[in-house]
């Protein structure tokens, strides 16, 4: 598949506070400021920096609520540039006030309504604040994160055009990130629950004018952990192949059978490392080689876990482009080209596929796995771009016109989980990891996949 030739011109590094002392005691922060870090978030806090010493930060701006700012600036310190940060008031977290320093199990004992509410459809819960209004807390700080994107467009404003490159730390809470994730997707506050973001997590989104692209999402690799720990319910574990020739060459593969070169190789075994202490039950790739050799590196440290092939899981046919370069593609469909980078969902591939019957395939295929999983079962998915991207939107709740949102780089690990079991919504736990090749960014190659 060809993915979208969007620069990064605005890179956003998202990171959540360190372990505090009411997330150790399953307390609700919301807006108040009486947690602090603890000794192991003030550790995953210089790890954070520690890890983000390749990037050159052009800004910083975090929460004023001591657990952020005290991230920050140990963050900051670590990754040794000298940056100071701004404290910006639209970061601060959701406002619960009613909740703030109960446990949760006290919420659910003396607000059981609402606490319900607030665990399955949050977008919904009202509570009353101090000067006796209703709100719905959610929705305001729904609000809020697209103030604060506002505030990045005006700030930033010529790297998003694309006149300069710039790199921007924000360091905030959980909620607020997610909210902001929301804002710049475009979703709705329905989506909510359908986000995570761990502690001192890392998350890089790519921000121009042709819109926004998530790099990664929750990234804690540099905390020792390959995952975030998974959640109740059946893990899905989505990879993407690894390289090829033709991914190098900026070539159209589509559904010609291209194997893996020995950076590919490499880039399967590194999966596969970073995948070893994760127990895995079952297997499933697509029928065609460079996913295949990929499922069988990874698997190489879980011997007897069988591997199934599926023909719904192959890459999106592109017809007549396959093999060729972009520039040669360009000379005889210019048109249809600069529709597959504007408007991907009006495209039909000459003599070849369209991204409707690719997103049908490969969802009825997913759907099928994750069904078939008990509880406490994880499964290997091993996959191309165009496939992963649009199962991906579809758990997101984006659209196929959305494919150019989400970066798929080979060797990529992503987690789904399904707290609620197959049938309920998923959880996109991590996305896009490539830590297990080297440092924060995804660095695999770009261009025609």
């Amino acid at each position: 598949m060809a993915s979208s030739s969007q620069t990064v011109s605005l890179r956003l590094v998202l990171v959540r506070h360190g372990l505090s002392s009411f997330n150790v005691d399953q307390r609700i922060q919301g807006r108040d400021d009486l947690s602090a870090l603890t000794p192991q978030g003030v550790e995953q806090a210089r790890s954070t920096g520690d890890a983000l010493r390749e990037l050159n930060l052009d800004a910083a701006y975090c929460s004023p609520l001591r657990r952020a700012h005290d991230t920050a600036l140990t963050l900051l310190e670590a990754q040794g540039q000298g940056l100071s940060t701004a404290l910006e008031p639209l970061l601060l977290e959701i406002d619960l006030a009613p909740w703030s320093g109960l446990t949760r199990d006290e919420v659910r004992a003396r607000f059981a309504d609402d606490e319900r509410i607030w665990r399955t459809a949050p977008h919904q819960l009202e509570l009353t604040d101090c000067n006796g209004q209703r709100v719905k807390p959610l929705m305001a700080l729904m609000e809020q994160a697209e103030h604060f994107v506002q505030r990045l467009r005006a700030d930033h404003g010529a790297a998003i055009r694309g006149e300069r490159q710039q790199c921007v730390l924000i360091v905030a809470h959980n909620a607020i990130l997610r909210a902001l994730v929301l804002r710049l997707l475009n979703l709705p506050a329905e989506q909510f629950r359908r986000l995570r973001i761990d502690n001192a997590s890392v998350s890089v989104f790519n921000l121009g004018e042709s819109g926004v692209q998530i790099e990664s999402l929750n990234s804690t690799a540099h905390l020792g952990q390959a995952l975030p720990e998974r959640s109740a319910g059946p893990r899905l574990l989505l990879v993407r192949h690894g390289e090829t020739d033709w991914n190098r060459q900026g070539r159209f593969q589509g559904q010609i059978d291209i194997p893996l070169n020995a950076n590919g190789q490499r880039q399967a075994e590194a999966a596969g490392r970073a995948l070893a202490a994760v127990h895995i039950d079952r297997a499933y790739t697509s029928s065609m080689a460079r996913p295949r050799q990929t499922a069988e590196a990874i698997l190489r440290c879980h011997p007897g876990v069988p591997l199934t092939s599926s023909r719904g899981l192959i890459e999106i046919g592109h017809g007549l482009w396959e093999g060729q370069l972009e520039a040669e593609i360009a000379a005889g469909w210019p048109e249809l080209l600069a529709a597959w980078k504007q408007a991907p969902q009006t495209v039909q591939m000459p003599e070849g596929e369209n991204l409707q019957q690719v997103w049908d395939r490969s969802l009825q295929t997913w759907q099928r796995i994750a069904g078939a999983l008990a509880a406490n079962e994880t499964a290997l998915v091993v996959a191309h771009d165009a496939v992963n991207k649009t199962i991906l939107c579809a758990l997101l709740g984006l659209t196929p016109a959305d494919i150019w949102v989400i970066k798929q780089g080979n060797g990529g690990i992503t987690a789904i989980d399904y707290p609620q079991g197959p049938g309920g919504a998923p959880l996109v736990a991590a996305m896009n990891l490539t830590h297990h090749l080297g440092g924060v960014l995804d660095r695999t190659a770009a261009g025609a996949l």
